[in-house]
């Protein structure tokens, strides 16, 4: 390629290969040996200026020559537009056990025009990458330059549909964009690399899915480019592309980069539907190329993202219209047991969770097959609320931060238990025995299981567990149990092992001891026996039950807890300067610090709780959220505050009934409309793939710079006889439709339909509204068609074939029993505001004039009241203001509801202090709920919200029923800025 790279050498004093950094020139071999032992994880990660090594070898990632487990999840910066709350997710996935987080940037998000690129505000890049570091978590960075997403032209930019140049290939043209790109995006990534202790950045993606022209020299000659460019650009840590499945494509040694000797890591997605059995991808499937990670033997097991809930499209089809609430009833708790458990069974040590917290599409930033909503059933809901998925993701998240056996297991021999799926691995270096047992059937199963002498196991239908033997866990080794192991820690001078389960579950955990240890049941109803060196601990889980085990010579006790899940979900390891913490008892704790004897924590409580730590032996002070407590030492050797921390207060919302204005537009439906300043739509070619009919002109709104929301053309027509009626070809994303108007009197109203199970996916409708002109405008002598067209997205580009450069808008519009010249203009969205960027506008009349700014004085406008039941074809606004007053020390999220008959059709966009908050679609849905974040709400004053509402005109519209809602709320949360 000709590009000067950064080189990879080998880092002296290590135990394996590392990437190292510095320097230009060819680079070295870099791929480690699998030489690096089991042992402790690295500390978690910082901005600490220091020099880093990112090796690998078959097994795991070698940071600073320690083993690493990625457990990853997913976060999109631009679906939450909201710095603040960038924190407030952060610091949850890293409380609930993620040790990385995973982030597409949108280059559409940034780049509103050719050559200008925008990173300040809710784009600030730099921001966001700061923030996961203070937070403690790896970044995995993924800039495309195509992404998918599910967001408007798979992330590419509007402006790329009227640009020349193939996308997604080596065409010359499309290159040049995509380096320049690269630049903006790299400038700020390299800033942030973990190697050099800038900041987190831990793994880059270079492309995304790219399965087209995998064996065509303009595909693999593309992928180098991308390649050579993000190195010239300095990015020195592992470089990956994701697989589209199990192909096997773009594997080290598939294109230009040296193999694993240039950092190359071969990744491969997985979204497996919960009706299926959990697939084998590495040590226990098919293997080879087709295999999943077996198609890659020298690197690690590898999952870029693996589903953790699943998009709805509009119309809600695949989940019965019950929305996101189907989604994650359908990939529950369970279903992360069984698939994400068998995925670590198959030696996936790199396991990325698409979606952990989904966001919100706002704007016009959905791609066509979604709408506004991306809560994807995730773990983290899009009110940023925790739900019952966390607890899975807590427990194995800590355990395998804790517990370095995971980060290198073999195959073992194969085990049977009787109605069980198993599966056997073992550790190379410590002997150590991991036991996954999946039941696929419609009833649990209790069977016994080699390997843990014989004991019982119980395993819930469509579920999963795991099960250890032969571990050490701080200075004791567990014979077995049939609880799942979630830490081992040393906090002060005792050490800590945690089990969890389910509740009212019985369990069994056996230690080893050469001598009889004194055992003190200090809560819970556990029994203990001790016979030829092994203490058996027998307990049903309720709560947190506590056994402290002491005087084995071993020197420091052990405390073994065993918890229920939900009790689990309130236990949280920090790590400290001065050593592990424990804290249990709030609903989060965010983080830990030490300041001479005194334990500093912050985080949330939802209802009242007490808060106990243990943590160095020193501390003997206690303060939360910045209060000093009252505390007393307890026999478990922690410290417990006297009172309960306090619940959340109480949250007040007011209803919207009152206080409405009024106004109507769409004036240029008239035909006297001044049109001067628009646009002439006089093009005769395109860079689209949509095909200009002859004869006549251009008319895509994307070639006249319009490339978001509405777009308005207005044709003047010379004589109208003899016109019977007029054929409207368009082509728009999901549930666009068109309306038009003839010297200003309503023509009708044509929609796309609504996607079933065989449409779902498709981003681009075409489609030709025919209607009838009236026989008193069949006369000579100039007439004014009017259309407005909502436009929706651009389709996305999975399949390589440039189809976000479909047309949208009209195409094409001919008259039956007449031929007249029309001289069309055309009019979209104005120039983005600087705050609000690109996406959040469209081409209405009160888009254009601010009618959705909180500072637009609608004064004049008339009163009115809801509900409403107009009737006519066009657009029709609403504005009201309301006022919060939200305890400053409560994080309140609150959304809006929209209900309505459903029979009415309409649509609505939301404007909450003139931010476009999402698109309700009345007869379609199945959202009704839009979350509207901190930040933009002003949860202490004033709020604005606008309603443009369209309607055909067939129906009566509303809106009817507008209220606000309480999603959550947690006393505590993070410091908010108003954007």
């Amino acid at each position: 390629m000709g590009l000067s790279r950064r080189t990879f050498s080998t880092l002296a004093g290590t135990t394996a290969l590392g990437l190292a950094l510095g320097g230009s020139g060819a680079a070295n071999c870099a791929y480690a040996a699998p030489t690096a032992p089991t042992g402790p994880a690295p500390a978690p990660p910082a901005a600490d200026g220091r020099h880093h090594t990112i090796g690998f070898d078959r097994y795991s990632l070698v940071v600073d020559g320690r083993r690493l487990v990625v457990w990853s999840g997913e976060m999109h910066p631009f679906r939450l537009p909201s710095p603040s709350l960038w924190r407030d997710v952060l610091q949850k996935m890293r409380a609930h056990g993620y040790n990385a987080v995973s982030v597409y940037v949108s280059w559409n998000y940034h780049s509103p025009a050719p050559g200008s690129y925008d990173f300040t505000g809710i784009r600030d890049l730099d921001l966001f990458l700061r923030t996961a570091a203070e937070t403690g978590l790896y970044v995995i960075l993924r800039p495309g330059p195509y992404i998918n997403a599910e967001i408007d032209g798979g992330g590419f930019p509007g402006w790329l549909t009227a640009a020349r140049g193939t996308a997604r290939t080596a065409d010359p043209a499309y290159l040049a964009h995509v380096d320049e790109w690269l630049t903006h995006v790299d400038a700020i990534a390299s800033r942030h690399l973990y190697t050099d202790g800038g900041g987190t950045i831990l793994l880059y993606q270079i492309e995304n899915e790219y399965d087209a022209h995998v064996t065509e020299a303009t595909g693999r000659a593309y992928m180098a480019h991308l390649y050579g460019k993000v190195r010239a650009d300095g990015i020195d840590v592992p470089l990956f592309h994701n697989d589209k499945g199990r192909n096997g494509y773009w594997v080290p040694g598939s294109f230009d980069t040296r193999g694993e000797g240039g950092g190359w890591l071969y990744g491969f997605d997985g979204y497996p539907s919960p009706t299926q059995t959990p697939p084998d991808w590495g040590h226990f499937g098919v293997g080879g190329t087709k295999g999943g990670a077996t198609a890659s033997p020298r690197t690690p097991g590898f999952m870029p993202e693996f589903g953790g809930g699943w998009f709805d499209p509009w119309g809600g089809v695949w989940f019965d219209r019950k929305g996101y609430a189907e989604s994650r009833r359908q990939r529950d708790a369970a279903y992360e047991r069984r698939f994400y458990l068998t995925n670590l069974a198959n030696g996936i040590t790199l396991h990325n969770v698409y979606m952990t917290y989904g966001g919100t599409s706002w704007g016009w930033l959905p791609a066509p097959v979604v709408y506004t909503s991306y809560d994807y059933g995730a773990a983290l809901d899009e009110g940023r609320q925790p739900t019952a998925k966390l607890v899975p993701m807590h427990q194995l998240g800590h355990l395998l931060h804790h517990v370095p056996d995971f980060a290198k297991l073999d195959r073992a021999a194969d085990v049977q238990a009787a109605g069980l799926r198993v599966y056997h691995l073992t550790n190379p270096d410590t002997g150590a025995h991991v036991y996954v047992a999946r039941n696929d059937g419609t009833r649990a199963v209790t069977s016994a299981l080699p390997g843990l002498g014989g004991l019982p196991v119980t395993v819930p239908a469509k579920d999963a567990r795991l099960f250890v033997a032969g571990m050490v866990l701080g200075r004791r080794k567990v014979r077995c149990s049939t609880a799942q192991p979630m830490l081992s820690l040393t906090a002060g001078r005792q050490d800590i092992a945690v089990f969890t389960g389910r509740q009212g579950e019985a369990t069994v955990t056996v230690l080893e001891y050469p001598e009889r240890p004194a055992v003190t049941v200090l809560e819970g109803g556990a029994a203990h026996t001790y016979a030829d060196g092994l203490l058996r601990v027998e307990a049903r889980l309720d709560g947190l039950t506590r056994v402290l085990v002491s005087g084995d010579g071993t020197g420091n006790p052990l405390l073994l807890l065993l918890a229920d899940d939900d009790t689990s979900l309130r236990l949280f390891p920090h790590d400290t300067p001065s050593g592990p913490v424990l804290a249990h008892g709030p609903a989060l704790v965010r983080t830990a610090a030490v300041k001479g004897k005194a334990l500093r924590l912050t985080g949330d409580t939802v209802a009242a709780a007490a808060l106990e730590v243990w943590g160095p032996h020193d501390i003997t002070e206690l303060a939360w959220n910045g209060r000093d407590l009252a505390v007393a030492t307890t026999p478990s050797g922690s410290l417990r505050t006297a009172r309960p921390l306090p619940g959340v207060g109480k949250v007040s919302l007011p209803a919207l009934r009152g206080g409405w204005r009024r106004r109507t537009e769409n004036p240029e439906s008239a035909p006297g409309y001044d049109d001067s300043a628009w646009k002439r739509a006089d093009r005769t070619t395109s860079y689209s793939t949509t095909p200009v009919p002859g004869g006549q002109p251009v008319l895509f709104a994307d070639d006249y710079g319009f490339h978001y929301g509405d777009v308005w053309y207005r044709g003047r027509l010379t004589d109208a006889r003899g016109a019977r009626t007029v054929s409207l070809a368009y082509s728009t994303g999901t549930q666009g439709l068109l309306m038009a108007w003839l010297d200003g009197r309503p023509l009708g109203t044509h929609r796309m339909p609504v996607p079933d199970n065989s449409t779902v996916r498709k981003g681009t409708w075409t489609d030709t509204a025919v209607f009838s002109v009236p026989a008193e405008a069949r006369t000579a002598g100039p007439h004014v068609l009017s259309v407005l067209v909502r436009r929706m997205q651009h389709d996305q580009d999975g399949k390589a074939q440039d189809t976000h450069k479909a047309a949208r808008g009209l195409t094409a519009v001919t008259f039956d029993g007449a031929a007249p010249q029309v001289s069309w203009r055309i009019q979209g969205e104005k120039a983005p505001d600087a705050r609000r960027g690109p996406q959040n506008t469209g081409g209405l009349y009160g888009e254009r004039h601010g009618w959705h700014r909180p500072e637009y004085a609608d004064g004049g406008w008339p009163a009115a009241s809801l509900p409403r039941a107009d009737r006519r074809q066009g657009v029709t606004w609403y504005r009201t203001s309301f006022r919060l007053a939200v305890d400053p020390g409560i994080d309140a999220s609150v959304g809006l509801v929209l209900d309505d008959d459903p029979a009415r059709a309409y649509r609505v966009q939301i404007f909450l202090n003139g931010w476009n908050m999402g698109q309700y679609i009345n007869d379609v849905g199945p959202q009704h709920t839009f979350v509207l974040p901190n930040g933009i709400l002003r949860t202490r004053g004033s709020n604005t919200l606008a309603l443009a509402v369209l309607s055909d005109g067939t129906t009566p519209s509303g809106p009817s029923d507008v209220r606000l809602t309480l999603l959550g709320a947690a006393a505590g949360g993070v410091p908010v800025l108003p954007i």
